[in-house]
């Protein structure tokens, strides 16, 4: 069975039951890889280095890149 499945399957539970509808599959993704990355930020900085954000480093190497002539 699919998430999207089981999220028909349990909205329509709860209209029988008058209970609220649970949260669509997906809704709290962005916020779950913000926090993890928060929290891999805050062990770094707990451990002594420096809390870096890896999409700079990533521009960085876009922009340096040595261009085909």
């Amino acid at each position: 069975m699919t998430a999207i499945e089981q999220y028909l399957i349990d909205t329509y539970r709860a209209s029988q039951q008058g209970a609220p509808m649970p949260p669509p599959p997906g809704r709290d993704d962005v916020a779950v890889v913000r926090a993890a990355r928060g929290y891999v930020q805050f062990r770094a900085v707990l451990d002594g280095r420096t809390a870096r954000r890896p999409w700079r480093a990533a521009l960085r190497r876009l922009l340096s890149r040595p261009r085909p002539c």
